[in-house]
C-alpha cells in the first residue's frame, strides 16, 4: 500500500500508526481504522481515552513488578495468597496465564524480561536484586521458576537458581508438559495448570 492509494494523509497517518502495533499488518490497520472511523465519535474517544490514561496512571507493584492500579497489586495485597510462595515470571501475560489456570494460589516475581547478551539484556536489566531481597528477608519458603521453556528463559532460570544457592528456599520449575520453544501465554490453561501443579524440584 503506497503513498498514492490514500485520499487522506490523515488516513495514511492513522493506518501508519495502527500499523506499528505487533501482528498488524497495513491492510488490517485500513480495515482496523476504517472501522474505528465508522463508530460514534464518543466509541474512538472512549478508546483514546483508556490508552492515554495507561500511559499516565498505570503503576507497577512495588513488590512484585506487576502492572497495577496502585502501588501494591491486587494479588499481593490479598491476605488469602500464600505469601510464602513466590512464582517468578518473565512478563505481565505470564501472569495472566498462570491466574487463568486457577491453580495457583502464591504470590508472583515479574523479572520484566530475561537475560539475553543478543539483545543486550543482562541480569541487571531485570527485577532480579528485588526478587533476592525478597527471598533473603526469610519470609520465602519456595520459589517457582515460570519461564518460558527457551535457551534465554533457562538461562535466566540458571542465574537465579544460582544466585539462590546459598538461601534455605526451595526452588521448582514448571514440570515439562510445555514443549521447548512455548511461551507460557500460548499454552492451555490445562497443560499450563498441570505443568505448575506438577512442578519438578531443581538440583
Amino acid at each position: 500500500m503506497n503513498h498514492e492509494q490514500f485520499s487522506s494523509k490523515l488516513l495514511e497517518r492513522a493506518v501508519g500508526e495502527m500499523a506499528k502495533l505487533p501482528g498488524v499488518g497495513r491492510r488490517t490497520a485500513l480495515r482496523l481504522v476504517m472501522h474505528l472511523l465508522g463508530q460514534p465519535a464518543t466509541a474512538t474517544a472512549a478508546l483514546t481515552d483508556s490508552l492515554n490514561r495507561l500511559r499516565t496512571e498505570v503503576k507497577y507493584c512495588r513488590v512484585c513488578h506487576n502492572i497495577s492500579d496502585t502501588d501494591l497489586c491486587e494479588i499481593c495485597s490479598n491476605p488469602s495468597r500464600d505469601a510464602r510462595t513466590i512464582c517468578v515470571v518473565e512478563n505481565i501475560r505470564s501472569v495472566m496465564a498462570i491466574e487463568n489456570t486457577g491453580q495457583y494460589r502464591g504470590l508472583y516475581h515479574v523479572l520484566g524480561g530475561v537475560i539475553s547478551p543478543m539483545d543486550g539484556v543482562g541480569p541487571g536489566d531485570l527485577q532480579i536484586a528485588s526478587l533476592l531481597e525478597r527471598v533473603a528477608d526469610g519470609e520465602v519458603d519456595e520459589v517457582i521458576l515460570a519461564l518460558n521453556p527457551t535457551m534465554e528463559g533457562d538461562t535466566t532460570g540458571f542465574y537465579i537458581q544460582r544466585r539462590l544457592s546459598g538461601q534455605s528456599v526451595k526452588m521448582t520449575t514448571l514440570a515439562r508438559g510445555l514443549s521447548v520453544g512455548d511461551d507460557l501465554e500460548y499454552a492451555d490453561e490445562m497443560t499450563l495448570g498441570r505443568s505448575l501443579v506438577a512442578r519438578t524440584p531443581l538440583t
